[in-house]
């Protein structure tokens, strides 16, 4: 099985058997539609002898893209993750249409593999958070700048202001620009992300919701907010892996099993 995310930033994939993924890459979104990094899908999907494929994209071009090689190399169409498809996972909003593939492939990972009620932190080129309340399902989140966005803000918007780096930081009082910067950013972003946590907690009182993270800068954040996460790596994969075996394997709403790794 080949699973697809791809995101504004980064596009990951994997190849699963069964629930263990045997191999796994990421390659920047920008430089693979220009043709300038990636790997080759199709000799990936030759080479491992994959019958079926999986995507889950927020960018449209990507995703005319990824299934037009993917229907090439399989000979027939790729799943392709929308709130249409979506199994597994009831959605409580007004618009399903309108959410983030990502968005319901990480609320359904969550949901199968840690219960409800449980908020996904997914750091991406926004921060996301979803919720999928007591009941099991989706009700909606909250989407803020991602770090790096704001970081790149400031630089682009400012004729002072470097580009900075993203680490950990021990100063509270920046000693430079620079130092400055990165206190700001992460400092101030681990508040952001704590503040709104604690927001979505008290929004689902007296249910006490776990909280996952997932993303590029998750670790960090967590760390800096002091943030009781589980920090989930490939949690959308996982998702999607799962939402294919409802949509696919198993549309009578069969159970899934164990963990995707």
């Amino acid at each position: 099985m080949f699973l697809v995310d791809a995101g504004n930033t980064h596009i990951d994939w994997a190849v699963a058997v069964g629930r263990r993924f045997l191999v796994k890459g990421a390659t920047p979104t920008r430089q693979w539609l220009q043709g300038r990094a990636g790997p080759d899908f199709r000799g990936i999907l030759q080479e491992r002898g994959v019958k079926a494929a999986a995507v889950c994209s927020v960018v449209p071009r990507v995703t005319k893209r990824l299934c037009r090689e993917l229907e090439g190399a399989l000979g027939f169409a790729p799943f392709v993750l929308t709130a249409d498809v979506l199994r597994g996972l009831e959605v409580d909003y007004p618009k399903p249409e309108t959410i983030g593939p990502d968005r319901l492939a990480n609320a359904l990972a969550a949901k199968r593999l840690y219960g409800a009620p449980v908020v996904v932190v997914d750091f991406g080129t926004a921060v996301t958070f979803d919720v999928v309340d007591g009941r099991g399902a989706y009700v909606g989140g909250v989407i803020a700048p991602g770090l790096e966005v704001m970081l790149d803000y400031l630089h682009q918007r400012t004729a002072l202001l470097p580009r900075v780096d993203v680490r950990p930081v021990r100063r509270v009082i920046g000693r430079s620009t620079q130092e400055a910067m990165r206190i700001g950013a992460v400092r101030g972003y681990s508040h952001l992300v704590r503040g709104v946590a604690e927001d979505l907690k008290a929004a689902l009182a007296p249910a006490e919701p776990r909280f996952l993270a997932t993303g590029g800068f998750a670790r960090l954040i967590v760390r800096e907010a002091a943030l009781p996460a589980k920090v989930c790596p490939n949690l959308a994969l996982k998702g999607l892996l799962f939402a294919w075996e409802e949509a696919v394997m198993a549309p009578d709403g069969g159970k899934a099993g164990e963990e995707a790794t």
